[in-house]
């Protein structure tokens, strides 16, 4: 169930909800941040490591950048392009995916901090054109809501609003009326759409395009050279090409570089490279201010965006304990982190920061096993740098538990996606259909249901779609007693 925190540090910025104290990172010799001169970092044996990583699972280039000690370290490994061969460099850029979101919920704080907007006050006050299917459901999304994937808005609403300035608001009109995956507050489910919905509130707010708002508010001042929206701008660059394929094998490069349409902005299309990412996450670092020393954000505000406001049942798809004010949160055995995953197609970004040790890895990759280039190397540099202990990737025990599926069994449905779950012969079965708008996205995929706990199952059996061998499948129940199963962090109610 979504809950809000303790203290005082949003009061100006909505009626509603909590914050914590501001922290400021560590810095050289502070208290959990790693001690000046006991472990200089190996740029030697981190780009081995990037590059042994990436050969052995197949991913044809990436670009890794982590802040350590106050200072930004770039890598890069490999092709952008295997068709043209264009070698992979340090100021190649590539496409970061949901990544965006955080951008977009950084831009959003600024202007909450600034007095222009209140995260508590519903989003029709500030977009009356906006609309679910549920009137009085309506009125109660906020923005803070919104930040948060507390709304219950769906995640996959699909709809091409053309390349012109106008491209958000005719998606939030074409958005008119779709159905929630569950009721606002009552729980967390991932939400492109929410982030579409951000960004024209940030276009109404600040009477720019959500581009031009990104650049002027956020780009420009951190000095982030290297990070635009727009494909015409990434041609200013080396820009990474997707490659897809099967699993253990060199992937092909992808028969478009971008299928996203415009509007997919705010919540899936910001082009950077590893190192202007890792400098945005310096910024939150250092309580909202840039290397130059210009504040972006209140100390304030950076310190909402990571307090958790929801847990998430799905604790292993994106690898989160909960999500803040556009932040995935993360416990590490006691330390706290936050960051984000991003994917377009072929196309894998991760961020991964630690505040107590004022540490943060950039990974962007461009196709192939991806999943495993960042759990191996990000677990290594977290581990050397923060002193972090990352868990191990997400598998059903050796010895699996038994379990009572009766329960579980069932039709589960939200917007655009069906799910039917089944037992026989004593285990479990998923069909995971695509449905109406986007009934063409992928044929039907068939999921074995492996236990890890009574509500908790590893699914295999969808081949390429899905980047790790086991996919999550968590069962769980919404505040009325409903029942609703999460995969890829998108709440499904029971409905039959």
């Amino acid at each position: 169930m979504a809950r809000s925190g303790n203290g005082h540090v949003d009061d100006q910025y909505g009626r509603t909800g909590g914050g914590r104290a501001p922290q400021t990172p560590g810095s050289p010799g502070s208290p959990g941040s790693p001690a000046s001169g006991d472990r200089r970092q190996d740029l030697a044996h981190w780009q081995a490591r990037l590059d042994a990583l990436c050969a052995e699972h197949h991913v044809p280039g990436a670009s890794l950048a982590f802040l350590a000690d106050g200072t930004v370290h770039e890598l890069a490994t490999g092709v952008l392009h295997r068709g043209t061969g264009v070698e992979t460099t340090t100021d190649s850029v590539f496409q970061m995916g949901s990544i965006a979101k955080v951008y977009t919920a950084t831009l959003i704080m600024r202007l909450a901090a600034a007095g222009e907007l209140d995260l508590d006050a519903p989003v029709v006050d500030v977009l009356p054109e906006f609309s679910v299917a549920d009137p009085a459901a309506t009125r109660a999304i906020t923005t803070r809501r919104l930040l948060s994937h507390t709304s219950g808005l769906t995640c996959d609403f699909t709809h091409d609003s053309g390349r012109g300035d106008d491209c958000l608001a005719r998606y939030v009109d074409a958005a008119r009326g779709v159905a929630l995956d569950c009721p606002p507050g009552s729980a967390i489910s991932y939400s492109s759409v929410g982030y579409n919905v951000l960004g024209r509130i940030v276009e109404v707010v600040t009477g720019k395009v959500w581009d031009r708002a990104l650049k002027d508010l956020l780009l420009t001042p951190l000095g982030l050279t290297h990070t635009v929206t727009l494909p015409e701008e990434a041609l200013r660059f080396r820009a990474a090409m997707g490659h897809l394929g099967e699993p253990g094998r060199d992937p092909e490069p992808a028969p478009e570089w971008d299928m996203m349409p415009r509007s997919a902005g705010p919540y899936g299309r910001v082009i950077a490279s590893a190192g202007d990412l890792a400098r945005f996450a310096r910024m939150h670092l250092a309580g909202g201010v840039a290397e130059d020393g210009t504040r972006i954000l209140p100390e304030a505000a950076v310190a909402l965006m990571r307090q958790r406001v929801v847990d998430c049942p799905d604790r292993w798809t994106v690898s989160s304990d909960g999500w803040g004010l556009g932040w995935t949160l993360y416990d590490w055995n006691g330390v706290q982190g936050y960051g984000h995953d991003g994917a377009s197609i072929g196309q894998y970004g991760y961020l991964r920061v630690v505040p107590s040790a004022g540490v943060a890895v950039a990974l962007l990759t461009n196709g192939g096993g991806a999943r495993e280039v960042y759990a191996a190397l990000c677990r290594e540099l977290l581990a050397e740098l923060a002193g972090v202990a990352v868990p191990e990737p997400f598998a059903p025990p050796a010895r699996p538990p038994a379990v009572d599926l009766a329960p579980l069994v069932g039709t589960y449905r939200r917007e655009g996606v069906v799910i039917t779950v089944t037992e026989r012969d004593g285990a479990g079965h998923a069909v995971y259909e695509f449905v109406d708008g986007m009934k063409d996205f992928s044929a039907p995929l068939r999921i074995d249901l492996l236990p890890v706990t009574e509500t908790v199952f590893a699914g295999t059996g969808v081949g390429a779609a899905f980047s790790e061998d086991y996919m999550p499948v968590v069962f769980s129940t919404l505040p009325d007693g409903t029942g609703c199963v999460y995969i890829g962090m998108r709440c499904a109610p029971k409905v039959a």
